[in-house]
């Protein structure tokens, strides 16, 4: 008998234990940057939408990544806006819900600055703050020019979520050459179409399998190994 009540009451430590954790869960069109000065894995082909949070204060970096149908183009358009500062003080094993302010309509321009609200699914108050960034991702175009800012989203995600100041861009100053030889009116070099074809082909594709059923997926995955 003694035995019986000492392994009861271990086992419902243990379970008690485990299930002190908050939830975060984020909508299809977000993405997880960093929490607390680390990185969140994600990848391509899946979203994450929940993050488990032990009690305190949490510091984490999210963004709005999302496509849409303009009704103009022939083709799903990409928006991404700048990493959102999220700090959220938790408590006990309750769960959070990061929602869009309200319905949004222009994704384009919610892109510039997301708005957005964090509910408890049980409807306690929740205690937490929003601090908007300029971090910019660095577009193909910009790469290819070499006239990127010269600051990795990812990085400076991770550096802002362990509470260290907003890294900003080094100014590349020309050289004498370039200052010399850059005609003041240049125009702006053009993108070869095969590497904008091929970007745009790896968008598409991140966007189907992320919106394709299992089956859709087994299927193409079937067929791409083929491919290799």
């Amino acid at each position: 008998m003694k035995l019986t009540v000492t392994a009861s009451a271990l086992f419902a430590l243990l379970s008690s234990s485990s299930v002190l954790a908050a939830n975060l869960n984020i909508p299809m069109s977000f993405e997880y940057l960093a929490l607390d000065g680390q990185e969140v894995e994600t990848n391509h082909f899946t979203h994450k939408a929940d993050l488990t949070l032990s009690d305190g204060e949490h510091k984490i970096a999210i963004r709005y990544s999302d496509v849409y149908d303009d009704g103009i183009s022939e083709s799903p358009n990409f928006v991404k806006s700048s990493p959102f500062i999220v700090t959220l003080n938790t408590s006990g094993d309750h769960q959070y819900i990061l929602l869009p302010k309200s319905k949004i309509v222009a994704p384009q321009k919610y892109a510039k600055a997301p708005e957005v609200i964090i509910k408890r699914k049980d409807g306690g108050a929740v205690d937490y703050s929003i601090v908007q960034t300029q971090l910019k991702e660095d577009s193909f175009m910009s790469k290819l020019l070499g006239t990127d800012t010269g600051v990795d989203v990812d990085s400076a995600s991770v550096a802002v979520t362990a509470g260290k100041e907003l890294p900003t861009a080094p100014i590349k100053q020309p050289t004498e050459v370039e200052a010399m030889t850059t005609p003041v009116t240049a125009p702006a070099a053009q993108t070869p179409a095969s590497q904008t074809d091929s970007a745009h082909a790896g968008q598409m594709l991140q966007y189907w399998w992320l919106h394709a059923d299992a089956a859709t997926r087994k299927e193409f995955m079937s067929w791409a190994i083929k491919q290799l």
